[in-house]
């Protein structure tokens, strides 16, 4: 890692010296400024390890397997993680930039560095989702299938009523428009979506990611729900023009879809609405 990023090795004594304190501190900045969701979370014992490795000029493939471990273990992404990845290689590769913030590019991080963390991450995530509920594992949201469940329990209370089901609830949508985006622009932004929603939806409403896309909501009809439709977009915006590439990719499209009659349309409505 130090001949291609150009690191220099120093020697390192108990705990992080002042060289990898300083590496840790402009990779966070670096890897916040690039999306990292929860700031609180990104510091772990792994990420120290792995300053002291690349400080002391030591083989970074084991350091990195941990982080990635670690990484998929306290829930964050895999996109996530190999974009703080791409943090670390841009800080290492300006080394005299110290005052200015580097920009993370995730194709110019060396491959080898990328499949060692990508594949440990992987063998947590993929046990953990074994054991879990069935989830999105980009957005960690639940998937198409848990709101077709949620919408027959809808319809099902709906018939008790006797009344439409379209009367008590409706489905927000947001969809937003990748074509113009490949790799990690792509799933970052989707991952930045989700995070917005949940924070606006937080009140017990049936939230799901319905495509590579397509984020679905389900919501109880209120008062409320014009003011939150315009909090989502605020929080939208707020997300995706801190990118370049994403801004480029236009607003995020927000519509509140009327309930179908039956139970089956609606299903075959969520399937219409995933291949967008």
């Amino acid at each position: 890692m130090t001949d291609v990023l150009g690191w220099p090795p120093k020697a390192t004594g108990g705990g992080l010296g002042a060289d990898s304190r300083s590496l840790r501190n402009r990779w966070r900045t670096a890897s916040l400024a690039a999306g990292w969701r929860f700031p609180s979370d990104w510091a772990l014992p792994e990420v120290d390890t792995v300053c002291a490795a690349v400080v002391g000029g030591a083989a970074p493939e084991m350091a990195l397997a941990g982080l990635g471990r670690a990484r998929a273990a306290a829930g964050a992404g895999l996109a996530e993680t190999l974009t703080d990845l791409a943090a670390l290689h841009a800080v290492l590769a300006e080394p005299e930039c110290a005052e200015r913030l580097v920009v993370p590019d995730i194709d110019a991080t060396p491959s080898r560095l990328l499949r060692v963390t990508a594949v440990a991450w992987a063998d947590v995530a993929l046990d953990q989702l074994a054991k879990a509920e069935v989830t999105d594992p980009l957005t960690s949201l639940p998937t198409a299938a848990y709101l077709r469940t949620r919408l027959t329990e809808v319809y099902r209370e709906a018939a008790r009523q006797e009344q439409p089901a379209a009367l008590g609830h409706l489905l927000l949508v947001v969809t937003m428009d990748f074509s113009l985006l490949a790799g990690w622009p792509r799933l970052t932004g989707m991952i930045l979506v989700a995070d917005a929603v949940r924070q606006v939806f937080d009140g017990g409403e049936s939230v799901a990611a319905l495509g590579p896309s397509t984020v679905g909501v389900l919501l109880r009809r209120d008062g409320g729900i014009a003011q939150r439709g315009v909090l989502l977009r605020r929080e939208l915006h707020a997300r995706l023009s801190v990118d370049a590439q994403l801004h480029q990719a236009g607003d995020p499209r927000i519509r509140m879809l009327r309930l179908p009659p039956t139970h089956e349309a609606a299903c075959e409505l969520l399937g219409s609405l995933g291949r967008a």
